[in-house]
């Protein structure tokens, strides 16, 4: 869809974004020079995929992987009624506009969707014992879905994907981070930095689902405050909390 059509679909929308603009193009600016600040303060190497083993929290996901992946089936029972990405998250419409990438959100920013986690009582409970979890959901990909290069927004956060379904071929099944290319393998968690520019590609006859994480970046003092600060400040933007409010109609339409 793009943003011609959105306009004839949805005007007001639209004129939303548009006056968002500047203050968004501002944002960036502010958050590049502090993303120069935080990563002298960052307690982990600034490269594209690290080592999962690396952090203390990765082993919970990785032994109770199939726990969680019963509570996925029974959503997945209903994967045609769950939201695409772009519904929840408008900004997303730079990167996806169809209908196959769909989410089913526990956590958005820190923020609780407590009826979506009353259906993952176990995922909810596992990831809730993560240090500095702000956002956890399940990323659905259908066959044959790309998700084209893109940049993370900000360099604060580290990016979790516990793999619950990976399609065969699984080599044809992939996420580019940088420079570099890996398979998801079920059970397994594929930790990155997002902010640097990524893409995936599904080239499968079936569907890929991980259990997608924002993890806080460790960091040193005084950059670990400036982070949370920052956080803070991202978490009463109105991207995130329009996306509140877009997860919240969803689940009073759907009744979950």
């Amino acid at each position: 869809m793009n943003e011609h059509k959105d306009s004839a679909q949805n005007p007001a929308a639209t004129k939303k974004r548009r006056r968002h603009r500047p203050s968004v193009a501002i944002g960036k600016w502010v958050l590049q020079h502090i993303e120069r600040i935080l990563i002298r303060y960052s307690a982990v190497s600034d490269i594209p995929i690290f080592d999962a083993h690396d952090f203390a929290w990765t082993a919970p996901l990785e032994t109770n992987w199939k726990i969680i992946r019963q509570e996925l089936d029974r959503i997945l029972e209903k994967q045609d009624q769950l939201p695409n990405f772009q519904d929840i998250s408008r900004d997303q419409i730079n990167i996806t506009q169809d209908d196959r990438w769909k989410t089913f959100f526990l956590y958005g920013y820190g923020f609780k969707m407590q009826s979506n986690c009353d259906l993952c009582p176990e995922t909810t409970r596992i990831i809730e014992s993560i240090p500095g979890m702000l956002t956890g959901f399940f990323s659905v990909l259908a066959p044959g879905k790309h998700i084209p290069p893109h940049r993370g927004p900000y360099k604060g956060i580290l990016r979790c994907h516990l793999a619950l379904k990976v399609p065969e071929p699984t080599d044809r099944c992939w996420i580019e981070v940088g420079d570099q290319k890996a398979n998801w393998q079920e059970g397994v968690c594929l930790v990155f930095d997002d902010t640097y520019k990524h893409r995936v590609e599904n080239n499968t006859d079936g569907t890929r689902v991980v259990l997608f994480l924002d993890i806080i970046r460790p960091m040193r003092f005084p950059g670990s405050w400036l982070n949370r600060f920052v956080i803070r400040l991202i978490r009463m933007s109105p991207f995130i909390q329009d996306a509140i409010k877009n997860q919240k109609a969803w689940e009073y339409r759907i009744g979950t």
